[in-house]
C-alpha cells in the first residue's frame, strides 16, 4: 500500500476505526488528541456501523475537516471502507504494518489491544499517512478473486498429486522408474487411472496396450509402452496394494476436477484482464494472463502507487540497511512486506529473463560482474516492477527498444 501524506490542519477530526471478524471499534479524537467519542464497539452491520456513524457525527464541531482511518484487515475491512460515508468525509486505508510500527514508537510493541491500536491509527491520521479510497472498478476485485481461487485449486493440486504418488508407489510399485512424470503426461495419468493393478497392466501386453491408449486418443510410443510392460511383470507385491488402488482412484476424481477449476479460473481471468487496467501488461514477452493476473491481484487498484518504488519497497524485496556514527552494515533482503506482491514480482522477472532478450544479456552481464542467482532475480524483479508500472500508468504496450 502506498503512503499518503494528507493535508492536516486544527480543525480535523479523526474517525479511528479498528475492524473485526465479527465486530469493530471506532473513537473520535480532534487535531488536540481530544477525544471526542468512544472508544466505542459496534457489530459488523449495516445498522450497527450508521448508528456509530450518526454517534460520531452529532459530537462533531462545525467546519471539521473529517478523516476516517480504517486498518487493513485482510478482507474484513472491506465492507467497512465501500460503506457509504457521509458526504465531505475523507476515507483513508491504513498499512497494519504502520500501525504496529506507531505502537513501537509509542512503547506499546508487545501491548496490541484495540484501544491501543485506535490511538496509533488516529496519530498516523494526524500524521498525514494513509491512502485514500476511491471507487474501484469492478473488474479488479473480479481478477483478484478468480487468480486468488486459482492459486487456492494449483496448490492443493500440488499437495493431491504428492499424495497420489505415495499411493501410486504402493499400488504399482516401479512405475515411476519406466514413466518419471506419471501424473504429468496423458498416458501417465491413463495408466494411473485404468492400470494401477501391474498384474492387469502386465496380462495386456505391448500391442494391446498400444491399441488401448489409440482408443484414448493418445500415441503411445512403443518403447516406452515396452517399458511399461517390463515394470508392470517385474513389480514388488504389495500387502496395501488393494486399498491403495481404491484410494488411488478417489484421488485422481478429484485431480480432475482441481484442473477443471484451475482451467476455468484461467479462462475466465483471459476473458476479463482486457478489460481491467492491466490489459496491455500481456504484450510483454513471457508475460501471459496467469502471471499478468497475479500482479494485478497482488497489487490492486494501480491508482493507490505514486510510482514503481512504492510497489518496490511494499513487496519487501528492497534491502535492509543499517547505518551508525558514520558506520555502514547492509544486509539481505527485508522480506517485510506483502508475500503475494513479492511472489508476483519475482515470476514476472523470471518471464523477463526467460523470454525477453534484453532481460537475457541483462541477467548475463549480472552473473558475469559475480552476482549469484537471487541478487539476479530481484534485480530482474526491480525490472519488471518498473516496466509493468510504467505500462499500466502510461496505458501504453512494451516496446523493446524502450527497455533495451
Amino acid at each position: 500500500m502506498s503512503v499518503h501524506v494528507a493535508s492536516v490542519t486544527s480543525s480535523t477530526i479523526v474517525v479511528a476505526v479498528d475492524v473485526g471478524k465479527t465486530s469493530a471499534m471506532l473513537s473520535v479524537t480532534d487535531a488536540a488528541r481530544h477525544r471526542l467519542v468512544g472508544p466505542s464497539e459496534f457489530a459488523m452491520t449495516g445498522s450497527a456501523l450508521a448508528e456509530a456513524i450518526a454517534a460520531a457525527a452529532a459530537a462533531l464541531p462545525s467546519m471539521a475537516q473529517v478523516k476516517v482511518g480504517v486498518e487493513a484487515a485482510g478482507h474484513y475491512h472491506r465492507p467497512v471502507l465501500d460503506h457509504r460515508w457521509p458526504d465531505g468525509w475523507e476515507v483513508l486505508e491504513l498499512n497494519p504494518a504502520q500501525v504496529a510500527e506507531q505502537r513501537r514508537v509509542q512503547g506499546r510493541r508487545r501491548v496490541k489491544t484495540d484501544v491501543i491500536d485506535l490511538e496509533a491509527i488516529t496519530e498516523l491520521v494526524l500524521a498525514g499517512y494513509g491512502c485514500p479510497v476511491a471507487d474501484r472498478d469492478v473488474v479488479i476485485g473480479e481478477v483478484t478473486a478468480w487468480a486468488v481461487h486459482r492459486s487456492r485449486r494449483v496448490a492443493t493440486r500440488t499437495a493431491t498429486k504428492n499424495q497420489l504418488l505415495g499411493q501410486l508407489d504402493r499400488a504399482f510399485p516401479g512405475l515411476t522408474l519406466a514413466l518419471p512424470d506419471v501424473l504429468g503426461t496423458r498416458i501417465g495419468r491413463l495408466v494411473a487411472a485404468e492400470f494401477a493393478d501391474p498384474a492387469r497392466l502386465a496380462g495386456l501386453g505391448v500391442t494391446r496396450l498400444i491399441r488401448f491408449a489409440a482408443t484414448r486418443g493418445l500415441a503411445l510410443r512403443r518403447p516406452v509402452a515396452e517399458r511399461l510392460i517390463a515394470a508392470a511383470r517385474d513389480a514388488l507385491p504389495t500387502r496395501d496394494g488393494v486399498i491403495a488402488r481404491r484410494i488411488l482412484a478417489s484421488d485422481l476424481a478429484l485431480l480432475a476436477d482441481l484442473d477443471d477449476q484451475i482451467h476455468s479460473a484461467e479462462t475466465t481471468l483471459e476473458s476479463l484482464l482486457p478489460a481491467s487496467p492491466y490489459a496491455t501488461l500481456t504484450s510483454v514477452p513471457g508475460w501471459g494472463v496467469v502471471r499478468v493476473s497475479n500482479y494485478a491481484a497482488a497489487l490492486g487498484d494501480p491508482h493507490r502507487w505514486p510510482g514503481p518504488r512504492q510497489i518496490y519497497r511494499a513487496s519487501g524485496l528492497s534491502p535492509m540497511q543499517y547505518e551508525s556514527a558514520h558506520k555502514r552494515r547492509d544486509g539481505g533482503i527485508s522480506r517485510e512486506g506483502s508475500v503475494a506482491l513479492r511472489r508476483a514480482l519475482i515470476d514476472l522477472g523470471i518471464g523477463l529473463w526467460l523470454n525477453e532478450s534484453a532481460a537475457k544479456n541483462y541477467a548475463q552481464a549480472l552473473k558475469d560482474r559475480g552476482k549469484h542467482g537471487g541478487i539476479v532475480l530481484c534485480a530482474l524483479a526491480h525490472r519488471a516492477n518498473r516496466i509493468a508500472h510504467a505500462l499500466v500508468r502510461d496505458h501504453a504496450t512494451y516496446e523493446p527498444t524502450r527497455w533495451t
